[in-house]
């Protein structure tokens, strides 16, 4: 099995992990947002994968675990606030929020 070398796997990580961070900032349907919370994420996990090979340690699988058990956790309550805020206003726009008193 090759592997991947350090800079080049760390690269990617970034390049993900601003791909989500211009999703997140840049969209207003909250669906979206919530689908480039999830590229940061697994961009953090490559990043936890490719240093724990490098060190040939089973810490970084063992982090990408918990990235994974997190974000499934945010995935299950980030879709339950979409559908409350959904049956408020059928518009997924993120500023609708604003309008969820009480």
């Amino acid at each position: 099995m090759a592997n991947v070398p350090l800079d080049q796997g760390l690269l990617l990580a970034a390049i993900l992990f601003a791909l989500g961070l211009t999703g997140v900032l840049v969209r207003r349907n909250l669906l979206f947002m919530l689908m480039s919370l999830e590229v940061m994420l697994n961009a953090a996990g490559i990043a936890f994968i490719v240093a724990g090979a490098r060190w040939a340690a089973p810490d970084g699988q063992i982090m990408f675990i918990f990235v994974l058990t997190f974000a499934a956790a945010e995935v299950s309550v980030g879709l339950a606030l979409i559908l409350l805020i959904h049956r408020q206003n059928p518009m997924l726009d993120a500023d609708a929020g604003d309008r969820l008193r009480g």
